[in-house]
């Protein structure tokens, strides 16, 4: 067994996947698979029309709720965007930020990133601060310094009591959706890395209780082993959290 003190988060983003009926028959089919699941946080992040009705569905059953975004602005004229308080009174606990779908398609920077944590942290929210390099940047050898610039942007400035609600996602943007998994060796060296830049903005013993997730094709298969190094506290999963039984196989994942 591990001896790892931080419990282990395991969440799922379900990207612009499932419509409110979709996601509301998928949410009781995972309250029932999930049951007596010890020792460990289960997160799931459906899209914005879906997140009330998933929120009546996971009430009261320990599965927390997660928006995929939000805007820094508590309210305004910003058309077809969505506030920390309102994602907070629909029942969310947590919220994505920075996930490099949004980064390379929507134009999110570190700036933004920066922004988007606070007003999180402000109105009640956890933020998954998400991080990583491409494949030309890992091919070049620059993926440490690349993800030690996002971190010392976007979250950086947080009281200590923030930061240790803070919760880091690792994702190589190379191994998202193309099968292509970092090695367990690979995705330990940079979630080290990734807990000494925290150690150096903020203490090192906030930073050996900020959990720190892997992102990038996580399956079923792969789970064990990532979750057996030391630094990687949980996962952030993309395609294998849209089916039932591959995402409670995750969540179940056996403590090597």
């Amino acid at each position: 067994m591990s001896m790892k003190t931080r419990v282990p988060l395991l969440a799922g983003n379900w990207k612009m996947y499932k419509t409110v009926s979709e996601s509301v028959s998928f949410a009781r089919d995972l309250v029932n698979a999930c049951r007596a699941v010890n020792g460990r946080e289960v997160l799931v992040c459906p899209p914005f029309p879906s997140l009330t009705s998933v929120k009546e569905i996971t009430k009261g059953t320990g599965i927390r709720l997660g928006a995929q975004d939000l805007h820094w602005e508590m309210q305004g004229a910003f058309t077809g965007e969505v506030s920390a308080p309102m994602l907070k009174d629909a029942g969310c606990d947590y919220v994505l930020i920075g996930h490099s779908e949004r980064r390379q398609y929507f134009g999110e920077t570190d700036d933004t990133v920066h922004k988007k944590m606070k007003a999180a942290f402000q109105h009640g929210l956890l933020p998954v601060v998400c991080v990583g390099e491409s494949l030309a940047e890992r091919e070049s050898g620059s993926h440490l310094s690349v993800v030690d610039r996002q971190l010392r942007v976007g979250v950086s400035g947080l009281t200590a009591q923030e930061s240790l609600r803070l919760v880091i996602a690792y994702e190589p943007v190379w191994a998202i959706g193309t099968g292509k998994t970092a090695t367990p060796d690979q995705a330990q060296e940079m979630h080290a890395s990734i807990r000494k830049i925290l150690g150096d903005l903020y203490e090192k013993s906030a930073a050996e209780k900020i959990r720190v997730l892997y992102g990038g094709s996580i399956k079923p298969d792969n789970i064990d082993s990532l979750m057996a190094q030391p630094d990687i506290d949980g996962g952030l999963v993309g395609g294998a959290s849209l089916k039932v039984a591959d995402f409670e196989r995750i969540v179940r994942y056996r403590d090597v």
